[in-house]
């Protein structure tokens, strides 16, 4: 009997690499992405196209409009999307409670496929300050998970994987290559333009850059002309 996972894929840089590695540990794949009101749609063209590349067993888009409460620069176009700073707190780019209401359907969507495993790629290391992407998060969802489900009430615990949680973004980049990635499939800008194309300027972008830089490898993000 074959072990299956749901997978959160944003169309990013990390969740590529994490739905490579759950199919390279033998799972069978189920790609969960969120429409939720974020104004770098691209992202959900190259979530389709990583899980399609990457053989996920199905790929499923959940509709949320997170944009009618706002509150982050992500989901709220009366927020500009800031310029790389490098200042300390958490940015105007944390979206309220996104991982929380995320890993919630993915579980849910766990359970309706029997499936024992949930992937997501949250770091820890080279982030944006994000709190819902801290390894004492993630520890809090897996025991409420499996105190709030039929599978956890039976005694059919669930997990939480997070590989990527104490890599650097060039340690990423690295196992992503070797794992098969195609990285210029991949969008991570926080304000893509329709085509796909990254701005060069937000944090996201810096961060991608310089995990390039570092790892030593040609950075393959198509960048906007007027960058």
């Amino acid at each position: 009997m074959s072990k299956k996972a749901v997978v959160l894929v944003s169309g990013g840089l990390d969740s590529a690499t994490v739905l490579a590695q759950a199919r390279k540990e033998g799972y069978e794949c189920y790609a969960l992405a969120f429409d939720y009101g974020q104004r770098h749609r691209a992202e959900l063209q190259a979530a389709r196209r990583i899980a399609e590349q990457l053989g996920a067993q199905a790929f499923k888009v959940i509709n949320l409009d997170l944009s009618s409460i706002g509150g982050s620069a992500l989901t709220d176009t009366g927020i500009d999307v800031p310029d790389f700073s490098g200042a300390e707190g958490i940015p105007v780019t944390y979206v309220p409670a996104r991982n929380t209401v995320f890993l919630s359907i993915a579980l849910g969507w766990a359970e309706v496929l029997a499936a024992d495993t949930i992937f997501i790629g949250v770091n820890a290391v080279d982030y944006s300050g994000y709190p819902d992407c801290r390894p004492d998060f993630i520890e809090a969802f897996q025991r409420m998970a499996n105190l709030a489900t039929k599978a956890g009430v039976e005694g059919e615990s669930l997990q939480i994987r997070t590989p990527l949680i104490d890599l650097t973004k060039a340690e990423i980049i690295k196992l992503g290559v070797d794992l098969g990635v195609d990285y210029s499939q991949t969008v991570s800008c926080y304000q893509a333009n329709a085509d796909g194309e990254a701005c060069g300027r937000c944090d996201s972008c810096h961060l991608r850059r310089e995990g390039f830089l570092q790892a030593g490898l040609p950075d393959p993000t198509r960048y906007a002309v007027s960058r």
